[in-house]
């Protein structure tokens, strides 16, 4: 039999040492591969700046700062001004949020605050189902189904309202049923999934100590998530509903088919509008040379404003967890 190894005067056995050691390389393997999966992803994403921009150069060259900040879109005069998709992108994605947030938020609560466990996987499920479902289908439905159901009530309202301040300007104009709120309202459907199911993950690590000692102080179940559950969470809720926003500024085929096509710059959410995803999606089949250019710097810009929406929730998110822990 071997004898076991013998402690070293004042420290541990040569055993204990060997597994530290083992235990440290392990640590820095683990350290070193997590690092470059982290650089690799920034080199992608260089890779792709760098590529798309090359390649959209000549617009940008041809056309300068008046690319973004003109809505004058004519390809067969060669004019290229992309401020009006640059509008309806972010207005688009704006009314989605506008609409996806009070829901999602509701049914995150409800599942996890209010709905028993025989309700609860229902309602998880159907969400789940919802998000696993193509794009394309959502727009198919949107021009099927959703926008003929619309024009009659747009027709409606824009009777309703006309000749009265401000709300004649923001629905005062009837529409075929395709129009920014249509668009708008279907990406609230297809983001909703998201929130909904990254604030539900978020509530769910509220400490139950936090609920209890709001219970202990006599509050009632809505004064406990208004006290407890959403101060505690909020960050979270936040960086959801920004990843909701990037996925609906970045859709292309559901917006596609129900936005309308038309380049123009109108604070009525009934008119027709288009997005940089579905301009692309629309006309870079049929593009070339400088047009093709064009096409290719929408793209580029949208990926600007993308990272520029995750970089702002990261910044929201990290401030909201700082007052947290100072509270």
């Amino acid at each position: 039999m071997t004898a076991p190894a013998a402690p070293l005067p004042g420290g541990p056995s040569r055993k204990a040492l060997t597994a530290d050691g083992a235990a440290g390389w392990g640590d820095r393997a683990f350290g070193l591969v997590a690092l470059l999966a982290g650089l690799l992803v920034l080199l992608v994403l260089a890779l792709i700046a760098i590529a798309t921009t090359n390649e959209a150069w000549p617009a940008f060259r041809e056309e300068g700062l008046s690319f973004v900040t003109s809505d004058d879109w004519v390809p067969a005069e060669g004019r290229f001004g992309a401020l009006a998709f640059i509008y309806g992108t972010l207005l688009v994605s704006a009314i989605a949020v506008l609409f996806a947030v009070p829901v999602s938020l509701g049914i995150a609560l409800f599942a996890n605050e209010a709905a028993s466990n025989r309700l609860r996987r229902p309602v998880v499920y159907v969400l789940d189902l919802l998000a696993a479902i193509p794009s394309v289908v959502y727009g198919l439905w949107g021009i099927l189904v959703l926008a003929p159901a619309l024009r009659p009530v747009f027709d409606s309202v824009g009777d309703a309202v006309d000749g009265v301040p401000v709300l004649d300007t923001l629905f005062g104009t009837g529409s075929s049923g395709r129009s920014f709120l249509t668009a708008g309202l279907i990406l609230a459907v297809m983001i909703t999934p998201i929130i909904t199911s990254l604030s539900r993950e978020v509530i769910a690590t509220v400490p139950n100590s936090q609920r209890e000692a709001a219970y202990g102080m006599g509050a009632t179940r809505w004064e406990m998530i208004r006290a407890a559950v959403l101060p505690w969470s909020r960050g979270g809720i936040v960086g959801a509903v920004m990843l909701g926003l990037g996925r609906a500024m970045g859709e292309t085929i559901a917006v596609a088919l129900v936005v309308g096509s038309s380049a123009q710059i109108t604070l009525d959410l009934f008119a027709p509008g288009d997005t940089m995803a579905a301009v692309i999606a629309n006309e870079f089949g049929e593009a070339s040379g400088t047009y093709r250019s064009a096409l290719i710097g929408l793209g580029v810009v949208l990926f600007v404003v993308t990272i520029l929406v995750n970089v702002a929730a990261r910044g929201i998110v990290t401030r909201m967890d700082r007052r947290a822990r100072g509270a």
